[in-house]
């Protein structure tokens, strides 16, 4: 009863606003206009891209943020991001250079040349304000001596080329891999600065006998003021202008550079290389719509409303767009996927209230059967663009983690409001104009008088086919002229009896049963996509630059920064054990190590507070080779005694390929330490606020999405039109979504947030093609589940054939865009359109006839009525006996 009651109410509303925009439709059709030419203005002013690549990416509430700060609050991070090596991820402004030697080329041996680029970056100039700035002016400079800070492998090269200058062999300068000892006696580990490093066979001393690959970082000073920062900016540029004017230069080194910006840079550039191929997406969409309205009856054929109703969709992202950037948002390439999802949604409304055109009765007037159009197909109509809102706003929610998701989902749900009021205000308009020119037999296109029959008997066949309005093909049999549309007549014709048929039915089990395979392997094997890499254009200088730094210097993790944050008796042998238990496993970059060798090679015993502090401060660290450990070390003075309240450590692990997997599992190992062990410690390094917990902040968003949509199903299993309906409905979207998720998992797509957002939009996308269909089947009176099914999908099949093609061709451009991330897209939103259709027309009407809802009673119900049909009919014939004569 609650069920009838509702659905009547809703059909009511609906049949209502169809009246009123029919009454009305030139207001329905200035404000979405008016709207969109506002809105639109402001967007083109107010553009303006994201600029911190970190608030968007990385998880915004992560344990290695709070870790940062108090890192650096310890050790100020600018001061200290030259030992903390990080692959891309380094802070502040900064320069960085590989030189890469031919196959089989020593680059060691090419000293001179690569002391050349480093001398032209030195003496580098920048201008501002009529001041020149060179590196010496910006650089970071070290406590000891003011001096800038460089690399150690410059030191190492500038001994290699005082050999060759001094006609000594190379051998006489011993180069050791990772840590070597330097001219003044320190000893560097240079793991990261010398790359494709092949040792001499057998050496213990691990002493390199030829390298490929050299990275030198050139770091720049930042004290917060916009001045220095513009000026770091132009330097970085001039950096990278200068590296490519070297690479023409010097033919025998390979150079790839990168800049801070650079990863911005090539993130953004992907809405760049994207704008072109969108424009064509539109283009093969409006083609594909206008085809799939158009009927060879030019009275009933409909190619403008299919074009219409896409630009509706387009005018509709415009306005959503004005809105986003008029409340201060900045756009970034990952907003590249709304016009896709957005589209998706709204042309399934379009070809859906032409659907419920063609089933109105053509005898009522063009106000009425638009109103009956409104109250067939804006009830489900709202039903998901309802579930669009819920889902992509509980992605919008604050227990999303990533940034680029959230405002993803927010904008999403403007544009999911937007395109709901244009499709039943603008395009409902165009509806009415369409109809009223049907209802006055006028062209569909040509929007002239259509002539009678026997005027067009006497014109020629091109003639009559141009103009004929269908009054050859109707038969006084065939109530419904539009069942010559080519979708609807293949459908009923051909495809819903072959699907039907019962030796069909095996093989669709079986196909059933190999996709399901499939799903569950791909869903074992899902990865985390927290390589940034992913979301830059493919031909950029940043991917190039990471790919030949994976292949050269993944030997070696980022350094890891051990921070003791509590006083720490280190003269206790208990505590140097616990510490170097904790290092096992690392290379370590120590000042503790080298102060107990220190001690050991110089016979002294400190095996108390004061002696050992005291040897420490008088001795160690005024050492030069020593030096650069006052920096690692914070003491406190309380009266005559000395306290080391604070240290820190470099902790580097041995890596493979798989860089980025292995240092996830390191800090996900060290972590729970910290808190079992009686030292008391942080890790970290800037790359950890990309990774940290990376995996279950893309996931999240998905969960909360499908456990939104799974509760509002359960908790409305009563309340809708049928409770099997919502039980196959949840059943279809499991299985699609699992599909989905497994299948892109064996197409090498791993879970970042683009991947996460394309599997929220498969909820529903699924949703808003399953719904009508199992709705239909469920209501259907016919006397079988085969008869019904085949109602449901003459009913609906049309609308989501055309809705599911015009999405997957508009698709087709994004594989010409060199990125990953439109590339992921691709995949994604393919397989969502692919598993949505192949359950929407193969697996639904082949196991809806096997399964409940059964069909029995509205059997008996038709033969009860009919039953008593033919006893009313014999007691009439009973009463007028001559009735029967008469006839």
């Amino acid at each position: 009863m609650l069920q009838q009651v509702l659905r009547r109410g809703l059909q009511s509303f609906c049949h209502r606003l169809g009246l009123c925009v029919s009454r009305h439709p030139v207001f329905f059709l200035t404000v979405p206009a008016v709207l969109t030419i506002t809105f639109g203005l402001s967007a083109l002013n107010r553009f303006q891209p994201e600029g911190d690549l970190e608030r968007l990416v990385a998880p915004s509430h992560s344990l290695a943020k709070i870790e940062r700060s108090l890192a650096s609050s310890l050790f100020p991070l600018d001061q200290s991001k030259s030992q903390l090596y990080s692959d891309l991820h380094t802070p502040g402004r900064y320069g960085r250079v590989i030189l890469l030697s031919p196959p089989g080329d020593n680059i060691l041996l090419q000293a001179e040349g690569i002391l050349q680029t480093h001398r032209a970056v030195l003496e580098m100039k920048v201008n501002h304000k009529g001041y020149n700035y060179t590196f010496s002016h910006l650089c970071v400079l070290r406590n000891q001596d003011k001096k800038c800070v460089l690399d150690d492998i410059i030191s190492v090269l500038e001994d290699l080329r005082q050999a060759a200058v001094s006609n000594k062999t190379t051998a006489r300068v011993q180069v050791r891999y990772p840590n070597t000892k330097l001219k003044d006696g320190r000893n560097s580990f240079i793991g990261h600065q010398l790359g494709g490093v092949v040792e001499v066979p057998n050496s213990k001393d691990q002493r390199v006998k030829s390298a490929r690959a050299i990275q030198i970082t050139y770091y720049l000073q930042t004290y917060g003021s916009a001045t220095q920062d513009l000026i770091g900016e132009k330097w970085e540029n001039e950096f990278c202008k200068l590296m490519r004017k070297l690479q023409e230069e010097h033919q025998d080194l390979q150079l790839y550079s990168l800049a801070s910006f650079s990863l911005w840079r090539d993130f953004h550039k992907i809405s760049i290389l994207a704008r072109s191929k969108v424009l064509v997406s539109l283009v093969l969409i409006l083609t594909t719509a206008t085809l799939s309205s158009s009927m060879k009856d030019c009275l009933r054929s409909k190619p403008f409303l299919g074009l219409l109703g896409v630009l509706t969709v387009c005018i509709s992202i415009i306005t959503a767009a004005g809105i986003f950037f008029i409340t201060d948002g900045k756009y970034n390439s990952t907003l590249l996927g709304i016009p896709f999802f957005a589209m998706g949604h709204g042309t399934k409304g379009v070809f859906e209230l032409l659907s419920g055109w063609r089933r109105t009765k053509e005898n009522l007037p063009f106000k009425d059967r638009i109103a009956d159009a409104y109250s067939d197909v804006m009830v489900t109509y709202t039903m998901t663009s309802s579930l669009y809102f819920i889902t992509f706003g509980m992605g919008a929610s604050p227990f999303t983690n990533i940034e680029a998701v959230k405002v993803f989902c927010q904008n999403m749900c403007v544009s999911i409001l937007l395109n709901y009021f244009y499709i039943f205000s603008f395009f409902g308009s165009c509806l009415v104009f369409a109809g009223q020119l049907e209802q006055n037999r006028y062209h569909s296109i040509f929007c002239c008088k259509i002539p009678s029959a026997e005027y067009l008997d006497r014109k020629p066949v091109w003639f009559q086919t141009v103009m004929s309005d269908g009054h050859q093909q109707t038969s006084h049999h065939e109530t419904n002229p539009y069942q010559h549309h080519f979708i609807q007549h293949f459908l009923r014709e051909h495809y819903n009896e072959w699907i039907t048929n019962i030796y069909v039915k095996p093989f669709v089990v079986i196909l059933y049963l190999i996709y399901a395979s499939f799903s569950f392997m791909g869903c074992l094997q899902i990865s985390d996509g927290a390589n940034i890499i992913n979301l830059l254009a493919s031909d950029s200088p940043s991917v190039s630059y990471a790919m030949v730094q994976q292949k050269y210097f993944s030997n070696y993790s980022p350094v890891i920064g051990f921070y003791v944050y509590e006083p720490l008796e280190y003269w206790n042998s208990s505590v140097q054990e616990d510490l170097r238990r904790l290092c096992s496993g690392f290379t370590a970059v120590s000042w503790v190590e080298q102060y107990y060798q220190f001690l050991k090679a110089s016979n002294i015993s400190a095996n108390n507070k004061s002696d050992f502090i005291s040897v420490l401060q008088s001795s160690f660290l005024k050492k030069p080779e020593f030096q650069h450990f006052r920096n690692d070390i914070i003491f406190s003075k309380a009266g005559d005694e000395n306290n080391i309240i604070a240290s820190r450590l470099y902790l580097v692990a041995r890596t493979s390929r798989d860089k980025q997997k292995e240092v996830i599992e390191v800090l996900e190992k060290l972590r729970p330490l910290s808190l079992s062990k009686s030292i008391r410690f942080i890790v970290f390094n800037p790359s950890f606020v990309f990774m940290d917990h990376y995996s279950l902040s893309v996931t999240v968003p998905v969960l909360i999405a499908g456990f939104g949509v799974l509760l509002v199903l359960i908790l409305t299993f009563f309340l809708v039109i049928h409770p099997l309906g919502n039980f196959w409905l949840i059943l279809s979207v499991t299985s699609i979504e699992l599909g989905v998720l497994g299948l892109m998992t064996l197409w090498n797509v791993d879970m970042d947030c683009i991947s996460i957002l394309c599997l929220i939009y498969t909820l529903n996308f699924a949703i808003d093609h399953c719904a009508p269909l199992l709705y239909t089947f469920v209501l259907a009176t016919e006397h079988t589940r085969t008869q019904c099914i085949k109602s449901s999908l003459q009913e609906h099949g049309t609308a989501i054939l055309q809705n599911v093609t015009s999405f997957l061709i508009g698709l087709v451009p994004l594989l010409f865009v060199p990125s990953n991330l439109t590339f992921t897209l691709f995949k994604c939103l393919l397989l969502t359109g692919g598993c949505t259709l192949l359950h929407c027309f193969v697996i639904l009407p082949v196991f809806l006839t096997f399964f409940p809802p059964s069909k029995k009673h509205h059997k008996k119900k038709k033969r009860a009525k009919r039953k008593e049909r033919e006893e009313i009919e014999c007691i009439e014939i009973q009463e007028n006996p001559d009735h029967v004569t008469t006839v």
